[in-house]
């Protein structure tokens, strides 16, 4: 009863994953496929990397009179880079733990070969929750207060077409999905609440020069 209530929906998960799987044309599979890809967590240290020289520059072109104007862009930053470690950790634990726990088949197991559509690997067991879902929802909430508003839209839209690639390549069905959103978002902000009262900081709330949010 709990399982036709929170994942099957009364059939509306079913439902949903044959109208994401069945949008077809080979320009959109690419696509999606690509989704897949960049939404892989061995891709970690790659983001790590590419994180950490955006912080770099963000705290190298600051210039104000006031040195500790460019010390705060490095704390906020180096403060969003133990988040985003520490949830990267935590989460990734937390997945291999509801994976063997649920243990619920995938799509390719439990469907007629026929009426789904299978892009790259395919796999069949351990389906929730999704761990590139959960992986590019980390990425995006870690980040966010040190976004503008326009990498805030890219960044949504990252979580999206990660979420969506998933379905739509038949490796996962939505409740899949929006679990590993659901679970992923409250860990950075549980991460990010201790993570900011254990660090000293010790900075006026507003805007930075670089457009960016205090954490």
């Amino acid at each position: 009863m709990i399982k036709e209530v929170f994942y099957d929906w009364g059939g509306a998960n079913l439902w949903l994953f044959h109208a994401v799987n069945d949008l077809r044309s080979p320009i959109l599979d690419r696509f999606m496929l690509l989704g897949t890809q960049i939404g892989s967590h061995t891709l970690f240290p790659v983001y790590l990397t590419l994180i950490v020289l955006a912080a770099v520059f963000a705290a190298t072109r600051v210039k104000a009179p006031d040195p500790k104007q460019g010390q705060g862009v490095a704390v906020r930053w180096l403060t969003t880079l133990a988040i985003l470690c520490v949830a990267y950790l935590l989460d990734a634990a937390l997945i291999i733990w509801a994976k063997h726990f649920f243990d619920f088949p995938r799509p390719p197991l439990i469907l007629p070969q026929s009426s789904i559509h299978i892009i790259g690997k395919t796999e069949y067991y351990r389906s929730l929750p999704s761990g590139h879902a959960s992986f590019a929802m980390l990425i995006a909430a870690s980040l966010w207060p040190m976004l503008d508003n326009r990498q805030r839209w890219a960044a949504a839209f990252f979580v999206i077409w990660v979420g969506v690639s998933r379905i739509n390549v038949g490796a996962h069905f939505p409740a899949d999905v929006l679990a590993s959103w659901l679970t992923a978002l409250p860990l950075v902000l549980l991460v990010r609440m201790i993570v900011t009262r254990c660090l000293p900081l010790h900075e006026t709330k507003g805007e930075n020069n670089d457009g960016s949010r205090h954490v």
